[in-house]
């Protein structure tokens, strides 16, 4: 089985068991929190994932992490699970899916803004509004930024990439006067 078909497997289980306990953003928060632990600990992580580490120390590592992290019982049954069964070298990719099921699930798309600078919130309230009205549905915005955009911004929604920058229109119109 591919790792994305693990991941999603494992994802789409936690999404149904928090929809049926309604909680599905604290498992999202805390699955998010839980995986960049493990992506910011080199030496926890491939502890974690050696397979000559011993399941009790590993399961003793795990519960410690989770007691001081305060999670709740269905995601410390979920991360249990994940170490009985091999699978937390997996757990930043279920983290992602989780996301995209949830997302999916309460009708939210994430948009990713690249912009030359920091967007004001006026400027980011404004961008959110046309999304939501093109799409018909929630907007999460995240804003990163690029200085050699230029000018302008692009944006990431759905899969979909609309670039407005500034840069790519030079090109454009470089092309354009290239072909005559």
């Amino acid at each position: 089985m591919s790792t994305s078909a693990i991941s999603k497997r494992y994802a789409k289980a936690l999404v149904a068991i928090a929809t049926e306990q309604k909680k599905v953003d604290k498992y999202g928060t805390e699955l998010a929190e839980i995986s960049a632990v493990f992506a910011g600990e080199d030496v926890l992580r491939l502890l974690m994932e050696s397979p000559t580490f011993p399941p009790e120390k590993k399961a003793a590592i795990l519960t410690d992490i989770m007691k001081k992290m305060k999670m709740s019982t269905g995601m410390k049954s979920f991360l249990g699970l994940l170490l009985e069964k091999g699978r937390l070298d997996y757990l930043g990719q279920i983290e992602v899916a989780y996301r995209e099921l949830a997302d999916t699930l309460s009708g939210v798309l994430r948009a990713n803004i690249v912009s030359v600078a920091e967007l004001g919130d006026d400027q980011q309230q404004i961008i959110k509004q046309a999304l939501e009205s093109q799409t018909k549905k929630q907007v999460e915005l995240q804003q990163s930024v690029d200085s050699e955009l230029l000018g302008g911004i692009k944006v990431e929604i759905g899969g979909r990439l609309f670039d407005g920058s500034l840069k790519t229109q030079l090109k454009l119109i470089e092309d354009t006067l290239k072909k005559g």
